[in-house]
């Protein structure tokens, strides 16, 4: 399995904090922001390399926290998209095509943002992944309800298959919302090109699901646990605070 990190975007909403500082290598604590990403897929012991996939703007920096500040046990390759603002941009979507092509990847693989924090083990998610055999998502319930409004939201059966999905819905279907962790089959690679070529949004990476379930079955897997996408600067700053009174992932 291969683990592709996206850390492509400009982090626009977070300025002045990112002017020159990509999203992902901000501080909370001791530690970087991607550095509690790869704690997390480190324990996942089928991921063998981690490729994180930015821009021309923050290559350097990214580059040089691989080479320099991670310290896990898997091989870490950052890629540069050669872009230069959000003009040029690839988008999510994009961004993962760029790597699976300039990569050869032809294996599963383990999708996720590099600007997201979560308090329960990634295992969890591999692990269901594991039983249900299928391309799987990951989902939660959002006690906020206008946060519905800017995420992809779903709507499950029974057994936990995907049957709706909708990102940035005006009338949300559910209180689930999916944050940007996927796991694709090796057999769903090819259908990321052939979304594409048909037109369809290269941007967020929820764009692909609605498109996928029509083609194959997606399952979910639910998770009770504190997730926070660092996106502004209060969500920023709010994070530091929970951090610093030690309630970063309490309810």
């Amino acid at each position: 399995m291969q683990c592709v990190l996206l850390a492509a975007g400009y982090a626009t909403r977070l300025y002045p904090l990112t002017e020159n500082m990509p999203k992902a290598l901000l501080k909370l604590g001791g530690k970087t922001i991607l550095e509690m990403v790869t704690d997390k897929i480190d324990e996942v012991g089928e991921v063998e390399n981690i490729y994180i996939v930015t821009n021309d703007k923050f290559f350097r920096q990214f580059d040089e926290w691989s080479a320099n500040v991670y310290k896990g046990p898997k091989r870490v390759k950052v890629l540069n998209d050669h872009t230069t603002d959000n003009e040029n941009r690839l988008g999510a979507i994009g961004d993962l095509k760029y790597v699976i092509d300039g990569e050869g990847i032809d294996d599963e693989i383990l999708v996720m943002a590099s600007d997201n924090i979560f308090g329960f083990p990634l295992t969890d998610f591999t692990s269901a992944y594991r039983e249900k055999n299928s391309d799987m998502i990951c989902a939660h319930t959002i006690e906020n309800k206008d946060d519905l409004h800017s995420m992809g939201v779903v709507v499950l059966d029974g057994d936990g298959k995907v049957i709706s999905f909708e990102e940035k819905p005006e009338h949300p279907k559910s209180d689930l919302g999916v944050p940007p962790f996927y796991m694709y089959k090796r057999e769903t690679i090819p259908l990321i090109d052939r979304y594409l070529a048909e037109g369809n949004n290269p941007d967020a990476p929820g764009h692909f699901i609605p498109w996928l379930i029509g083609r194959k079955d997606v399952y979910a897997h639910v998770f009770d646990a504190v997730r926070i996408d660092i996106g502004t600067p209060e969500s920023y700053y709010d994070a530091c605070d929970r951090l610093e009174k030690g309630i970063l992932f309490s309810k």
